[in-house]
């Protein structure tokens, strides 16, 4: 068995789940890649990881097939003996608002739920035993503000994250207390979700908008994002059942004027 811990990231070759996956490379931990995908993305974020000292593996999996779940975490098992951390990264979308719900079937609306909380609970119970066996088991799901305000890209998507929220929350009370379980929610993230889903022009609008009308003026970054994930991981050891908000404020509403600043 390893001496160091171990970590699983869903959804890890690029964005949030690769800055997650470097940054806990750098706090020693192996980490298991995770990609369906973008394979050359998936290998450029293990280097990264190699380098900064962290033994890597690349598993390509779709995390809403069970099967490929239960293989990923053998997988991980095989390589080092143990899972002490789950990173809950994977997610899809369609970028289908109230003015295209018509571009919403229900195989798309199913798909989405089948990566975003399926998946995410397909990881949690392929995880568990290992988890619990580490002595210091955590879990941390990416969620989003989608599923705390009901806003985001599309109707299924919003969906899905509200049941990932909730399910984070059943989570940690049912898993507690070999295993920690929180969700981190962001807000508009800075990585190429939103510009390929709705073109360059669209992004640099709607990030325009969100830095000018809410409270701290700026978008997330993957990196903001990750730091949070692996405090969550890797500190936070009286923390279980939270969703962290990265949202720039949003969530307060808007900017307010405070008399005397203009």
């Amino acid at each position: 068995m390893s001496q160091r811990k171990t970590a699983i990231v869903t959804g890890s070759a690029t964005g949030v789940g690769a800055a997650s996956a470097l940054l806990l490379a750098q706090r020693g931990y192996d980490v298991l890649i995770n990609y369906s995908r973008s394979e050359a993305e998936a290998q450029a974020a293990a280097q990264a990881c190699r380098e900064a000292g962290a033994d890597a593996l690349i598993v390509r999996a779709d995390v809403s097939d069970d099967a490929a779940c239960r293989a990923m975490v053998r997988a991980a098992v095989d390589r080092w003996g143990r899972v002490d951390a789950l990173v809950n990264n994977a997610g899809i979308t369609s970028f289908a608002g109230a003015a295209n719900w018509d571009a919403v079937d229900a195989a798309t609306f199913q798909r989405i739920l089948g990566v975003n909380t399926l998946g995410m609970f397909q990881m949690v119970r392929a995880c568990t035993p290992h988890l619990k066996a580490s002595g210091a088991g955590c879990i941390v799901n990416v969620s989003s503000i989608a599923g705390t305000l009901g806003i985001g890209s599309s109707v299924p998507y919003i969906a899905s994250k509200g049941a990932v929220n909730a399910l984070t929350l059943y989570l940690a009370r049912a898993l507690a207390p070999e295993i920690r379980v929180n969700a981190v929610c962001p807000g508009l993230i800075t990585s190429r979700w939103f510009s390929d889903g709705i073109g360059e022009e669209g992004y640099a609008k709607l990030k325009a908008n969100y830095e000018q009308t809410t409270p701290l003026g700026r978008a997330c970054t993957p990196e903001d994002v990750a730091e949070s994930v692996v405090w969550l991981v890797d500190g936070a050891r009286t923390t279980t059942g939270e969703l962290l908000q990265l949202d720039a404020g949003i969530h307060l509403g808007g900017r307010v004027t405070v008399p005397g600043r203009g």
